[in-house]
């Protein structure tokens, strides 16, 4: 069931006291950092990609990973016009009190590839925000960027610093379309040949089909002491942006509700919080479809519940369960 507006986290799952575990950043203003370098002289016209970005006030709260995902970026500035992955949702996140790090990764490589990239993003964001880069956190993985973190988790050594990980409308066992572009983009048309011969990496989108994700899930098990919410997307054919009708098709046929690229079915993981009545780009604000009516406007509230019912749950109820 596709819900306007999410409900209460069930709170019967996940009790752990995380409180001498959860190391939380310091009083200060907002702070941003850019692979060592600041923010380009806003007389200039610029673009800005970096690999972390930190902000946070002076709320002592657990930091909060921003790690977006397939041909993701953190955010694009040009003078004063800026454009983020997670449009709007990174302000309205931080004006609640959460310390931030925003990653960048590897736009369309493989998970192992990006999962690393996170580590380097969050220990080097860890490392502004509060001195020395330890403490945990919870991360927030958008569509890939949740396979990138559980393998994170999982493989890299990370499973004692991370408290949480929320899943938003993320594959974890894959998606049907990815199977359609492999099939038909990548080998009819020849496409994968034409990616290796301009030397382009490209693994991603290999990694997001049903069959590898099957595989992904057999050899990356959810970590013990790790608590897994996820949050799910769906909203009505043709109400998505019209240039994911075609995969809203295809997925639907196959797996029911979705919300253009990811179903219900295939973003359900460990604790679900609720299903946003929202397409793929709407998760992340970015608005190509009118709403006429039942509709969701802006996203950036939603991640702010969901992100508080989270710290809300692991701090007050039973020991994480795991999805098998």
């Amino acid at each position: 069931m596709v819900t306007g507006d999410p409900p209460p986290v069930e709170r019967r799952e996940h009790r752990r006291d995380l409180g001498a575990g959860l190391q939380t950043a310091s009083p200060a203003s907002t702070i941003r950092t850019s692979a060592g370098q600041g923010f380009p002289d806003p007389a200039r016209w610029r673009l800005q990609l970096s690999s972390a970005r930190v902000e946070y006030r002076s709320m002592n709260r657990v930091p909060v990973i921003l790690h977006h995902g397939l041909f993701g970026y953190d955010a694009v500035q040009v003078g004063r016009f800026r454009w983020a992955y997670f449009q709007g949702i990174d302000r309205a996140l931080r004006k609640a009190g959460h310390p931030l790090v925003v990653t960048r990764v590897h736009p369309c490589g493989g998970i192992a590839r990006r999962a690393q990239e996170l580590k380097n993003a969050i220990e080097a964001g860890l490392a502004q925000l509060n001195g020395d880069g330890r403490g945990k956190v919870i991360i927030l993985g958008h569509s890939m960027g949740g396979l990138d973190a559980r393998y994170l988790i999982t493989k890299l050594g990370m499973a004692d610093r991370v408290a949480a990980l929320l899943t938003v409308t993320t594959p974890h066992r894959g998606s049907p379309y990815a199977d359609w572009c492999v099939r038909h983009l990548g080998k009819r048309l020849g496409g994968f040949e034409l990616m290796d011969l301009l030397g382009l990496d490209v693994a991603g989108v290999r990694d997001l089909t049903t069959d590898a994700c099957a595989k992904f899930n057999e050899t990356v098990p959810d970590a013990p002491g790790v608590a897994y919410f996820s949050v799910s997307a769906a909203r009505e054919w043709p109400r998505v942006a019209p240039f994911i009708l075609h995969s809203h098709r295809v997925i639907s046929d196959l797996e029911g509700e979705n919300d253009g690229l990811v179903s219900v079915k295939s973003a359900v993981w460990g604790q679900h919080l609720c299903t946003w009545r929202a397409d793929h780009f709407h998760t992340i604000n970015k608005r190509y479809a009118i709403e006429l009516r039942n509709r969701t406007g802006n996203i950036a509230p939603y991640y702010v519940k969901a992100v508080n019912d989270v710290i809300g749950a692991i701090q007050s109820t039973p020991a994480p369960t795991t999805t098998a």
